[in-house]
Formats: structure tokens, sequence, C-alpha cells
């Protein structure tokens, strides 16, 4: 069991991180200031934090039906979220750039988001204080349409109808330059038949009635590299020109509460959930950047920023709903479950228990 969650974690986390590496695409965004940088960042990235947090608030139930007291199972699973085709482009005239920051051609201003199309964006061209055009850079190619996330979690049975689950990614890191991520987090599951009937529920109610929430807390780092433009010269002696730390650094924090109704018939358990998902995300670009703000005859100059990416934003609000079922094959189990929240998604993997 552990072997085969190391291979399908690194199998879906080099899927997702190295891809995001090999196209250098959030390190190619941070060339202009920190307030144009961060809207380009965030424009860009959104699909990919949105995907996380749908992930994290998946597969964590696929069945009303409460433990017996320390009675446990140990699941390993997979959640992929599919980015929507509204959120695979976005205009970068529409997301507030300054003045410093314009397309090249006034027509091409359609952009790929990370779950877009694998083709450079528009020429975007960087201006100094004076109007004078002192840079230049394309927007990234998308680099994948569908975030996977990888889960193991561990549920005991509590008394008073009660399960309490912990979830985990223990932290890898697949490289220096690929980065590394890890996650933790917890839930609840009350079986409320119980409290509503007494013991004979199972008797006189057909199926199971279930109130669960859960929360997790993911933490990302990437590796960036943004080096001063070829022949650029430090605007002054001022200006940092140490550039070893930059990496990218995200938090997400994400809650999921449902209401679950299953019917257990003999080994197989469909189930319905209906409830509210949320997730903020914190990110940052930490280290420092330097950037491109102006020149002269003989060479370009650049100023050197710290920490220029700042993003603190609740990416995923509103309501969900999962279906699926559980296939008991004595100690063996099979899961699976389709999510329609802010992405549709999808969730399955295997797992024991008693």
């Amino acid at each position: 069991m552990r072997k085969l969650y190391s291979l399908l974690t690194t199998v879906v986390l080099i899927g997702l991180v190295s891809a995001a590496n090999a196209q250098d695409g959030l390190s190619g965004l941070i060339k202009s200031s920190p307030a144009d940088a961060t809207k380009l960042l965030n424009s860009y990235a959104m699909p990919l934090f949105k995907g996380l947090g749908v992930d994290q608030n998946s597969g964590w139930n696929n069945t009303a039906e409460t433990k017996k007291t320390l009675h446990f199972d140990v699941r390993i699973t997979t959640s992929v979220a599919f980015i929507s085709s509204a959120d695979k482009t976005f205009d970068v005239t529409k997301i507030g750039l300054s003045n410093h920051v314009r397309p090249a051609d006034a027509s091409q201003t359609i952009a790929p988001t990370f779950g877009g199309q694998k083709n450079n964006g528009p020429l975007l061209n960087i201006y100094d204080d004076n109007g004078q055009k002192v840079s230049s850079f394309n927007m990234p190619a998308g680099v994948i349409s569908v975030i996977p996330a990888p889960q193991v979690q561990v549920t005991v049975g509590l008394p008073q109808n009660t399960d309490i689950t912990l979830r985990a990614i223990p932290k890898i890191t697949l490289s220096n330059d690929v980065g590394s991520v890890s996650m933790i987090g917890f839930g609840l599951k009350h079986d409320i038949m119980q409290d509503i009937a007494g013991k004979t529920a199972g008797k006189l109610i057909p199926f199971d009635l279930a109130v669960a929430i859960g929360y997790s807390h993911l933490n990302l780092r990437k590796p960036l590299t943004v080096n001063p433009d070829d022949g650029a010269q430090p605007k002054d002696s001022q200006q940092s020109t140490d550039f070893s730390n930059q990496h990218l650094e995200g938090n997400f924090n994400s809650f999921m509460g449902q209401v679950i109704i299953s019917k257990k018939l003999l080994a197989f358990t469909p189930f319905l959930a209906v409830g509210y998902n949320t997730t903020s995300a914190n990110v940052t670009a930490v280290g420092n950047y330097p950037v491109t703000t102006g020149g002269t005859l003989l060479a370009s100059t650049y100023t050197t920023f710290t920490n220029p990416v700042s993003i603190s934003e609740n990416v995923v609000s509103g309501a969900r709903a999962d279906i699926g079922f559980q296939l008991n094959l004595g100690f063996f189990r099979v899961y699976t479950s389709y999510t329609q929240a802010q992405y549709k998604s999808v969730n399955a993997g295997i797992g024991f228990g008693m």
C-alpha cells in the first residue's frame, strides 16, 4: 500500500508540477511591477488554484453509514478536477493592468490560463514612466486542463455513531527544480438517523443519513527563475543582485460540509451528498526579482522587487453535489465518486478496512 501511494503521488505530482516547470510560465509572468505581476499571475494561475481547492474537498466520504467503535478503513484515492472552458483563457486588457503593461498588438489580447491551450499568449510590452518601451514578454502557454491531487486517509469509528478521519500527503520534494507539496486534513461524520429514530433506525428506515465536515491545509512550493533581461544593469547601487531564493509559496485552506444519504445493498453502497465548500488561497512569490523599469542609450536598467506577488483570495465558494459508491469486498474496498462544484471532478481509489 505504501509503495502504491508513493508511485501514485509521484506520477500525479510530476505530471502537474513538472509540466509547469517545463513551461516556465509562472516565472515568465514576473516581468513587470508588483501590482501588474500579481494581476497577471493571479489570472493565469487561478484555474490551478480552483482545481486544487475542488480536489481537496473531494473524496472524503462514500457512505452515510458510520463505523462501529474502533473499526477503521485506510484508503488511497486520487481526485481530478476538470477546468471549465470559461477558465481556459482571459483578456489581458480586462484585469486592471497599469499603462506600463500593454499588448503589442491591440487585436491580440486573449491569453491562455494554466488550463488553456499550449500556445504562447499575446506579446506584452513594458513601458517606463516616460512612456518609452523598455522590455517585452509573451504570456506563457497553458499547461494542463485537469488538476490531479492524491490523498491518503484513515477513518476510525468513535462512540455515538461518529467517524473521525485524518487525511494527508506527506511532504514530498520531487527535485530542487520541481518543488514540493504536502497536505494535512481532518474530518468528522455523524449518523443523524440514530439520533432521530434511536437504535431501531436500521429496522425502521431503509437508508442511512449523515452530516459530515472536512478541513484540509495544503502547502505548495515551486522554485522560480527570473533573471535580469539580457544586458540589463541595476538601476542604482541600492538594487539587490541576489536572485538565489526565488520561489512560489502557496497555502490552501479548504472546508466542506455535506449531508449524505446512502443505501447498503449487500457489498454495494451507492450514495448521494449535497453541501457547501470553500477554499482560500494565499500565494506569494518569495525572493528578489529584477524587473526592467528604464534604460539609457547604452543599456536597460532594472529595479529589484522583494516578494513582489502576494495573492490572497477565496478561490472556491459555493454549493457542491457528489454521487458515487463504495464496494466492500471482504477486507478490500473500492471507492469512486463524481462531483459537481466550481469544477466538475472525479475521485477514485482503493483501500482496506473493517
